[in-house]
């Protein structure tokens, strides 16, 4: 059974998780890194206004 590590506040899947998933990044890996952490954390508050909203 595999176990749920704990995230940080703020983060709904990891920038070390996520990048299991795509491909060799052959650019700069700190832009795409970048980009997630900010696209991930936008899906954060989104869950969250849900979340309060309802």
């Amino acid at each position: 059974m595999d176990t749920i590590k704990p995230t940080q506040p703020g983060v709904c899947t990891p920038w070390e998780e996520a990048k299991k998933d795509f491909p060799e990044i052959k650019g700069d890996e700190e832009i795409v890194e970048k980009v997630w952490e900010e696209n991930d954390a936008e899906v954060y508050m989104f869950l969250w206004q849900l979340v309060l909203s309802f």
